[in-house]
Formats: C-alpha cells, sequence, structure tokens
C-alpha cells in the first residue's frame, strides 16, 4: 500500500520522483524477501507455512504474498486447464485450492512463463487473499490484504486549527487534533469527540475497515453522505486515534488555519468490505488471533 498504491513511490500518482537522467518505465515491479513467517489457512487446515515468502508490489496494487511450491502442503493445489497473460509477467498457471470439504475452484496461481529478470517469482504460488479462510503474520491474523512493511502511519499532536462546518453551522473545532502521516495519503485531520457538536453526525450502518488502523464506522452529516469516520477501537500500533472523528475534505466544508482543505489527486480510498463474510467481531483487535 504505502510503495505501489496511492500515492506511492510505485504509483502512477507518486508525489515524487526517481532522481534519473531518464524517465523510468511507466510500470515498475518490485519484489522482496518478506523477512516473516507467513500462513495460509483454508478448509480448517494451514495448507502453506512459509519463512521464504517474497512480496511483489505492482502499481496501483495493494503487496501481493508469493510462497515457494516446497512450502505448501501436498494435495493443497490441483492445477486446473486456465490461464491468463500478466502484462510482465508472462503466462499465468491456476490452481484449484482444495483442503478438508472445501474447494477453491481459482484459489491460487503462479506465473510460469517468467522473463529471466523476474526469477525471485520462480518456483512460487500466489493464493486469491478473498479465497481462502485467513492469513497470518507469525501468529497474528492479518486482514484484507498482505501488510506492506514500507507501510507507516506516524500520529503527531499538533495545534493547528481545524474547523469543520456545514451550511454555515460549526461542526467541529478544535486546536487539539492528531494527525496521522500515512504512506501514500494527505495528511488527515483527526478531532476528540469533545470538540465535535455530537448531534449533528448521525451514525451509519456502514463499516470497513483498513488493515493498518482496523474498524471503521461513518457517519453522514446532513445530506453529506459518509462525510465522517472514526476508529471506535483502533489497533494498538494506532490506539491514539480511537474514538477520534476524521472528515473528507470533498464531502463537508474544512479549513485548516483558516485555509480550506480540498482532496488531493490520487487520495480517493477504496474502502475494504468485511471480506470472506467476517464479522465486526472477527476483525477486532481482541479477535486477531
Amino acid at each position: 500500500m504505502g510503495l505501489s498504491w496511492q500515492q506511492g513511490q510505485l504509483s502512477a500518482g507518486a508525489i515524487g520522483r526517481f532522481l534519473v537522467p531518464e524517465p523510468l518505465p511507466k510500470r515498475l515491479l518490485y519484489v522482496e524477501p518478506l523477512r516473516r513467517r507467513m500462513r495460509v489457512r483454508f478448509g480448517g487446515n494451514w495448507i502453506a507455512d512459509s519463512e521464504q515468502v517474497v512480496l511483489l508490489f505492482e502499481p496501483a496494487r495493494y503487496p501481493v504474498a508469493y510462497f515457494p511450491e516446497g512450502d505448501i502442503v501436498p494435495g493443497a493445489l490441483e492445477r486446473i486447464d486456465h490461464t491468463t497473460q500478466h502484462a510482465d509477467l508472462g503466462i499465468t498457471s491456476w490452481f484449484a485450492v482444495r483442503a478438508g470439504d472445501q474447494t477453491a475452484p481459482r484459489g491460487a496461481w503462479q506465473h510460469t512463463g517468467l522473463p529471466a529478470h523476474a526469477s525471485e517469482l520462480q518456483g512460487h504460488v500466489a493464493f486469491a487473499w478473498r479465497a481462502m479462510d485467513a492469513f497470518y503474520e507469525e501468529d497474528e491474523r492479518i486482514i484484507g490484504h498482505a501488510a506492506d512493511p514500507d507501510h507507516r502511519v506516524d500520529i503527531r499532536q499538533t495545534s493547528r486549527k481545524p474547523v469543520v462546518t456545514r451550511g454555515g453551522r460549526v461542526v467541529a473545532d478544535t486546536t487539539r487534533p492528531l494527525v496521522p502521516f500515512e504512506s501514500g495519503f494527505a495528511p488527515r485531520w483527526y478531532v476528540p469527540r469533545d470538540d465535535i457538536n455530537a448531534s449533528a453526525l448521525t451514525p451509519v450502518e456502514i463499516q470497513t475497515f483498513c488493515p493498518y488502523k482496523g474498524v471503521c464506522s461513518h457517519y453522514d452529516i446532513g445530506d453529506a453522505r459518509l462525510a465522517a469516520w472514526s476508529y471506535p477501537q483502533a489497533y494498538a500500533e494506532v490506539v491514539r486515534i480511537s474514538d477520534f472523528v476524521s472528515f473528507e475534505p470533498d464531502k463537508i466544508t474544512v479549513h485548516l488555519d483558516g485555509k480550506q482543505l480540498h482532496l488531493e489527486p490520487g487520495q480517493t480510498v477504496i474502502a475494504h468490505g468485511v471480506d470472506r463474510e467476517l464479522t465486526i467481531a472477527e476483525v477486532s483487535p481482541s479477535h486477531k488471533r
């Protein structure tokens, strides 16, 4: 996410540039060792367990974990008569994944026509994230997609002054916001509940989650749909923003120190639903294992 998605270094919307005399190719792929134990659970069984996983980063895509064939349980993969063509990595062969009484018809794939410069992926298999029951790093469940080791969320206290209004009505006004500086995103301004007119926020049933911050609740403000959000119980790594509220500057008027904010190009967020029919309880911090 930090490296290849949103405004990361390998994305089309990168805010920086590589200091080289010639333009780089529009599509740059990057692979690196994960250096963490990673496991896959399917059909009530562990079907892959490896300390040699590699992550593939492609522009505008989340990182994808590839497992060495030798670290996959024998019999879990059945090659099927289906191939696709990857724009950069050649022919891709697909597998049905079988374990217990479950089958995922196109649950895994392998690049079988790799160019010489992509040898790190030789003999490696990736599993379709949403088709599997769960993925784990060490003993903690990873939700949403493979975690990007380069993704950071640095939270800072500041005395800058966000003011949120709707139709001339003040919704939030504070001099003590928290600012998460998150890889690939412009800064977001989070306001403590005590500095918000609570009557202006209408909770909606939609809940999403961020693999780095946790389960997210959303609010309408008047006729502005999904104009605010909050992480009621943010993950331990970002617990400081728990129950603070942030606002979408493209849906409601937000000023910072008197200057109106606007959603920056490339900053539209594609929110994760609770995938694989997980419940909110299952993706909460106390149920990640």
